[in-house]
């Protein structure tokens, strides 16, 4: 089957996390670099990252704590600076190429908001695990992809930064997976067997992916 979808992660997929991890480190009242090396040990460990915040704040519940931002007049935000810069550029690629584009994420209903402001025009669909009340890694998340795209699941490219939440669930789901190399999983999951083994595409930007999907199509004819 060739592939005729392309589904995108959010966070450090499309969108550059640092400055709002930043914001964290600031609302703990810890030093950003403290919170950064924190973070990347607790993602080395292979712990869930939310455990950071407990290292800190023992008890700390990072949806009370969302809202408590957002009551503050300090909440969760991203925007067009935040994005990678090869996600515009690979989107219209995509496009132009006649693919079918999503954007599906473990995300809240305000960051599903942002995300419709900033790429509406851009992709066919915006799904967040808020939206379909179901979360990354569990199966029901991919179940819901495969339900929204219309295109048989082996026809569907998931592209993420993550082994655990995003490349082995979305491969048990029968579609392909793009790992993208940056944020902290990518890069620190990048030579492990699993991680060169199990997606169908290895890719250091995201406009690679044109490419990559021409030359596995034309193979799969």
């Amino acid at each position: 089957m060739t592939i005729r979808a392309v589904v995108f992660d959010v966070g450090e997929c499309l969108v550059d996390e640092t400055r709002e991890y930043g914001t964290w480190a600031d609302w703990l009242g810890v030093p950003r670099h403290t919170l950064t090396a924190v973070f990347g040990a607790v993602v080395a460990q292979g712990r869930d990252y939310r455990e950071t915040f407990q290292e800190f704040r023992p008890g700390f519940d990072l949806t009370e704590q969302r809202e408590a931002r957002a009551a503050a007049g300090q909440p969760e935000w991203f925007g067009e600076g935040d994005l990678y810069p090869d996600v515009r550029p690979a989107l219209a690629a995509l496009r132009a190429a006649g693919l079918w584009l999503a954007i599906a994420g473990n995300q809240t209903v305000r960051a599903g908001g942002l995300l419709r402001e900033l790429f509406s025009a851009d992709v066919d669909l915006i799904g967040t695990s808020d939206d379909w009340g179901a979360a990354k890694p569990d199966p029901a998340f991919f179940e819901r992809v495969a339900e929204v795209v219309p295109f048989a699941p082996d026809e569907i490219l998931y592209v993420g930064d993550r082994i655990d939440n995003d490349l082995r669930p979305g491969a048990a789901a029968g579609m392909h997976t793009a790992l993208i190399r940056r944020g902290p999983w990518a890069t620190i999951q990048w030579h492990t067997p699993e991680a060169v083994k199990l997606p169908t595409f290895r890719i250091e930007t995201l406009t690679e992916l044109p490419t990559q999907i021409a030359t596995f199509n034309a193979r799969a004819h």
